[in-house]
Order: structure tokens, then C-alpha cells, then sequence
């Protein structure tokens, strides 16, 4: 018996919800609107990329352009160092940091140690008071050191956080307390990759999803209310950097592992294989999650590595169709977004581009969000709201702008944060803004801050 044939019986449980799951949804939600529109369409952002995984904005009354003077910064509170993103959820702001006296805005290629403090902080979400905090000492020795790089995952009375050395804790939410925490480098055997552990993990069910690294312990499930391990699974290299990912195809839930050396797919309920195909990432650098457009996965990185795959419609697996293509989106620091068979996004080369699949075709570029001639590297992040895009880029400017197959129209944008780190010879603050109950939520170095977006 085949592994796709002992998970036949969840196959046909998933077929039966793909069918007809989304109408009961549309069903719910339309009857959630009549009920109480603006509670409907209101909301947190309880982890990386949103409520739903999928940089999709969508509260209503949100302002189209902004005023001649920027919007208002309602509060601002101090913070150290760190890429992380916040999460907003239940009135609350959860943000991770890194404490240190030493100079950490360097490369740090050759994995110098420092010394500091990591900090948990949940804050109030209408002030920005501190409500509590959690501090545990940690000795970096990764590239790019200013601090942690995962947004909190928040789900009920629960937070979970990912520093950038491995530490997992699980706090409750009231008062701050250590529910249960981990040491992935201890636990398994094993060294931070390069830039740190940077896959923000995934809540799937009763299960805490999240690369570890190690023997036969590439991405480990741990109970989200215990920290035990439910299983493991998996040999690389090293981490990597992409985050766990879960697609649906072929009436299975899939689970998309990005290797530095594979792609590979497994059941997320109990960590088997379905399928893998070799990939050699340059420095191990697969950061973007996988996306899908149509049939076809879609997996790029550094070094103008990319691979596009179809995907099998019958049971889990793929057929190669190409793999690094020239001119084409190999993301580094920006997630790319897909409308329809067009991806848009931020290429290594510091360009935003629109590329067509599976042709893989270009259909254009531009440095407009930046601003300036490409260095590498360039960063802004994405976020569709209603026909328009909201981005953070990284010379600390809030855009509002339009993506399309034609190209990239600007429609607003004012600063709101300075940059305050060192990359590639320039002043950068590379760090994803939560938008959450019509505010945007935005960190650098020093400081965080909620700006005002209500229309």
C-alpha cells in the first residue's frame, strides 16, 4: 500500500470539503454582513501575512490617499532592535526584540558572536503601553544580527514567538506567563542557518508548525499546547528560511517544504512524504513561500534559482516544467503576490516585477516604489486592499499604488518611520507592517508605532 492509498479515507473528507465548504463560507459570510458589516469586514492580524496567510487587507473604510500634511501617528513606543513584524490581536500588540550593547547593524558573514537579551513585549493595542514582557538571554552568531525575524502567531488565549537563535515559547496571553518553550538548537542537534531562523511558523490545528533543522528533523510539529513533539521529519543541509505552507491539491492537504536542497511535499498531519524534487538553493536561500498560480507551484531564491512545477491533479506529486529562468521574480526579502496567472513582486536584483505563468514571461519592471537605481535587495512589502496595493518600503514610506499587467501606478504616499539598519551600503528598515482595525502597525529599530488609516 502507497502513502497517497493509507491517506485515501482524509482524501475523500478533503474532496467532500472543497466542495462544499466554500458555499457554506459564502453563505456564513454573507449572513455575518447583513447581520454587522463593519464587524464582518473589521479585524486583527494575528500573524505573518494576515488572518488568512495571504497579505489580503480587508477592512472597508480605509482612507484612498493620503492627506497633504501624512496620516496621524497615534502612539509611539520604544523598541530595540529587530526584523520581526507585530501581530494585532484581541486589543492587543505582540513584538519581538533583541537587547544588546554591541554593534549589531554589520553582515556578520563570519558569524561573530554577540551577546543580549531577547524581548517578548504585548502592548496596548490603543496606547502602546507595555503590559508585560518576557526577556531570556541569547548569543547571536548569524549574519545580520539586529534581532528576531518572526512575527508572533496568536491564536485564543495563546501567543507563540520564534527567536532568531531557535527559543520557542508559548505564552498565555493575561499575564505574560511561560506556558512552554524549546530550544531547537538543543533539542535537535543542530546550528542556526546563516540568517538565523527566520520561517515564521504555522498553526495548524491542534499543531505548531516550524522548521528545526537537524537529523531527520527538518520542520518538526510540536503541540501548540504542550511543546511536545507530535513528529518530525525530513534532512537538509540546514533550515533554510521558508515558511511552512499548506495548499490544498489533488483533495489533499499538502504541506510545502522549501529545502535548500528540495522541494518536497508532505501530509502535515503526520510529517510524510508525498513527493520531492532536488533543488539546490544558493547559501540555502529559499525564503518566499510557495505560491500557486492555477496548476502550477511556483518556488524562487537567491542567486536566480527558481523552479516552476505542475502540480498532479489526480494524487500528490508534480512534473517539472523549468527552472532557473533569467529576468523572471527570485524574491529575498519580499513575499511575491499573485491576481489571476500574473505574479508581482521584488526581485534579488532590488526591481519590482510582473512575470506571466507558466511562460515565465517578463511583463515589466519598475524601481518606482523605491525610488532610486536598484543596489539589491530592495524591499517593499505587499498588500492587496480592495483594487488597490498598500506597501511599506524600506526607506520607511507607506505607498498606495496599483498593480496590474500594464504596470505600476502610484496613487499616494507619505513617510512615517525612519530607517535604522545597515544593508547592501544603505540606511534600510526591512520589516513587515501589521494592518489591523484600520491602523498599520509598523516597527523599526527604536521604535513602534500605530498610524491612523481610517477614512
Amino acid at each position: 500500500m502507497d502513502l497517497y492509498s493509507f491517506d485515501a479515507c482524509s482524501s475523500v473528507c478533503a474532496r467532500m470539503l472543497r466542495t462544499f465548504l466554500p458555499t457554506t463560507l459564502a453563505a456564513l459570510t454573507a449572513l455575518s454582513g447583513m447581520l454587522d458589516g463593519s464587524a464582518a469586514l473589521g479585524g486583527d492580524w494575528p500573524q505573518w501575512m494576515g488572518p488568512q496567510r495571504d497579505n489580503v487587507w480587508r477592512e472597508t473604510g480605509i482612507i484612498e490617499s493620503f492627506p497633504k500634511e501624512g496620516p496621524k501617528i497615534l502612539w509611539r513606543t520604544p523598541v530595540a532592535g529587530g526584523y520581526s513584524g507585530p501581530a494585532v490581536a484581541g486589543g492587543k500588540v505582540f513584538i519581538t526584540d533583541y537587547v544588546t550593547s554591541e554593534n549589531v547593524k554589520v553582515d556578520n558573514f563570519d558569524r561573530k558572536a554577540f551577546t543580549g537579551t531577547e524581548r517578548v513585549l504585548c502592548l496596548e493595542e490603543s496606547t502602546g503601553k507595555v503590559l508585560w514582557k518576557h526577556e531570556y538571554p541569547v548569543k547571536y552568531e548569524i549574519s545580520y544580527p539586529a534581532g528576531p525575524r518572526c512575527t508572533p502567531a496568536v491564536e485564543g488565549d495563546f501567543v507563540w514567538t520564534l527567536g532568531a537563535e531557535g527559543h520557542v515559547y508559548c505564552f498565555r496571553i493575561s499575564d505574560g506567563s511561560v506556558v512552554w518553550s524549546r530550544d531547537l538548537k538543543s533539542d535537535y542537534k543542530t546550528k542556526s542557518a546563516l540568517w538565523g531562523y527566520a520561517a515564521h511558523p504555522l498553526i495548524d490545528g491542534d499543531n505548531l508548525l516550524t522548521l528545526a533543522g537537524g537529523e531527520g528533523s527538518h520542520i518538526v510539529a510540536l503541540n501548540k499546547k504542550s511543546g511536545k513533539e507530535v513528529w518530525k521529519s525530513g534532512t537538509a543541509p540546514e533550515q533554510g528560511y521558508c515558511p511552512p505552507t499548506i495548499i490544498e491539491y489533488a483533495g489533499v492537504r499538502q504541506l510545502i517544504c522549501l529545502r535548500p536542497d528540495a522541494v518536497a511535499s508532505i501530509n502535515p498531519d503526520n510529517g510524510r512524504e508525498y513527493w520531492s524534487v532536488p533543488y539546490e538553493a544558493s547559501n540555502g536561500s529559499i525564503i518566499m513561500s510557495p505560491v500557486m498560480v492555477g496548476e502550477y507551484l511556483y518556488v524562487a531564491g537567491y542567486s536566480n534559482k527558481s523552479v516552476l512545477l505542475k502540480m498532479n491533479s489526480d494524487k500528490p506529486g508534480v512534473t517539472e516544467v523549468w527552472r532557473d529562468k533569467q529576468n523572471i521574480i527570485c524574491p529575498v526579502n519580499v513575499q511575491p503576490f499573485v491576481i489571476g496567472d500574473v505574479v508581482y513582486g521584488f526581485d534579488q536584483k532590488g526591481v519590482m516585477r510582473a512575470i506571466q505563468l507558466p511562460e515565465g514571461k517578463r511583463l515589466w519592471e519598475s524601481t518606482d516604489v523605491i525610488g532610486k537605481r536598484p543596489a539589491g535587495s530592495e524591499t517593499a512589502f505587499l498588500v492587496q486592499h480592495e483594487d488597490h496595493f498598500w506597501m511599506f518600503n524600506e526607506l520607511g514610506e507607506l505607498l498606495i499604488g496599483q498593480l496590474s499587467p500594464d504596470g505600476y501606478k502610484e496613487i499616494s504616499r507619505a513617510k512615517v518611520i525612519e530607517p535604522s539598519n545597515f544593508a547592501f551600503g544603505r540606511e534600510v528598515v526591512w520589516s513587515m507592517p501589521a494592518f489591523a482595525n484600520k491602523h498599520a502597525y509598523i516597527r523599526n529599530d527604536n521604535e513602534i508605532i500605530c498610524v491612523d488609516l481610517a477614512k
